[in-house]
C-alpha cells in the first residue's frame, strides 16, 4: 500500500503490461491487485494469453485500475463478437476499459491463414462496424489504434480515442504527437510498450532487451518506421543481417548489430534510477510508458517484482 511521502507517490508511475499465460493465469490477476494496491493506475493487456478474457477477470479482481487491450488483433474476432464484449467489459467495470485494437505483424496474420486488405481500410472498417453494432451490443468503451507511423496515427486522430505504440523511439515521438491538433490533444489517450529490465548490471540488461526486439527487427513496418525516426544506419546494418544471415544464425547476428544507441532510444535498461528517469521522460512527452518487464533471471513475473521494489 501507498504510504505518504513515498517515492511511489512522488515519482511517475508506468502503466503495466501484463500477459496471462497459460497455468500463470491467476497469478497475473493477483499481481494486477498488488499494482492498485501500490498506487498504479493502468494495465496494459497484450493478445499473447487471450487479452480479452484476461481483461473480464480484470473487471472483478480490481476497484480502481483501468485498463486497455494492447492490443487486440482484429483479425482474432468478428467486430459483433469483439464489440459485445468490450461493452460488457465498459459497463461491469464502470467505465475503466478501454479497447486497443490493430492489425497485429505479419507473421501472426499467416498464422492464422485469414484474408486481409491494406491495414489502413481494414481498421477503418472495423471501427465503423464495431460502431454500426453499439445499438445491439451496447456503449463502447473508447478505441484505440495500434499506429507506429504517420498514417495510422491520423486514422486514429480521425476516428479513434487514442493511439497506441510499441517499441516507439522517444526522439522521434515529439514529431509524431506535433501531428495531432491542438484541440484533440486533451482527450487524446497516447501509450508506448517499452521493453524494460532493471538490474545494476546496464550491459545484462541491455542483452535482454536485445532478444526481445530481434523478432521486430524481421519486420518491414517496425524498420521502416525506425528508419523515419533516425535510425537508418541501424536498417541498414539489420537490412544486410537479414540478407546474409542463414536462419540458424539470425538471431545472434541481428543482436550483435544492436547499437546502443538505437536499443536506449526504443527500450529500457538499467538501474532502478535510471529506469524511473526514463519513464519520467516518457510521461513528460505526453505518452504514457507502459513497462513491458523482463528480468536478467526470470521472466514477467520477477521483472515487475523488480518494477514493484523500484517505486517501493
Amino acid at each position: 500500500m501507498l504510504h505518504r511521502g513515498s517515492m511511489t507517490a512522488r515519482a511517475t508511475l508506468p502503466a503495466i503490461s501484463l500477459v496471462a499465460s497459460p497455468t500463470r493465469r491467476g497469478a497475473v490477476l493477483q499481481l494486477a491487485r498488488e499494482a492498485e494496491d501500490r498506487g498504479f493506475t493502468h494495465v496494459a493487456c497484450p493478445s499473447l494469453g487471450a487479452a480479452m478474457p484476461l481483461c473480464t477477470s480484470l473487471a472483478h479482481v480490481t476497484t480502481t485500475l483501468s485498463y486497455f487491450t494492447s492490443i487486440q488483433p482484429i483479425y482474432l474476432a468478428h467486430p459483433v463478437e469483439a464489440g459485445n464484449a468490450a461493452a460488457h467489459i465498459h459497463e461491469i467495470t464502470g467505465g475503466r476499459f478501454a479497447f486497443g485494437i490493430g492489425v497485429s505483424h505479419g507473421p501472426v496474420v499467416q498464422r492464422l491463414g485469414v484474408s486481409t486488405g491494406k491495414p489502413l481500410g481494414d481498421v477503418r472498417e472495423y471501427v465503423a462496424a464495431l460502431r454500426a453494432n453499439e445499438k445491439f451490443g451496447g456503449a463502447l468503451p473508447p478505441i484505440y489504434l495500434a499506429t507506429l507511423r504517420d498514417k495510422m496515427l491520423d486514422l486514429a486522430v480521425e476516428i479513434a480515442d487514442g493511439a497506441l505504440w510499441a517499441n516507439a523511439s522517444l526522439r522521434a515521438i515529439p514529431s509524431q504527437i506535433g501531428r495531432i491538433p491542438s484541440e484533440k490533444r486533451p482527450g487524446f489517450f497516447m501509450a508506448n510498450m517499452i521493453p524494460t529490465v532493471i538490474c545494476d548490471d546496464i550491459e545484462a540488461a541491455r542483452a535482454v532487451n536485445r532478444r526481445t526486439l530481434v523478432m521486430y527487427a524481421t519486420l518491414p513496418n517496425y524498420r521502416n518506421y525506425w528508419r523515419a525516426a533516425g535510425h537508418g544506419a541501424q536498417v541498414d546494418e539489420f537490412e544486410r543481417v537479414l540478407a546474409t544471415a542463414s536462419r540458424e544464425a539470425l538471431g545472434d547476428s541481428l543482436t550483435a548489430v544492436m547499437t546502443n544507441e538505437w536499443l536506449d532510444d526504443c527500450t529500457i535498461s538499467g538501474p532502478a534510477e535510471v529506469v524511473r528517469d526514463r519513464f519520467t521522460a516518457w510521461s513528460a512527452t505526453g505518452v504514457m510508458p507502459v513497462a513491458v518487464m523482463s528480468a536478467v533471471d526470470g521472466g514477467q513475473a520477477k521483472g515487475v517484482a523488480n518494477l514493484f521494489a523500484a517505486y517501493r
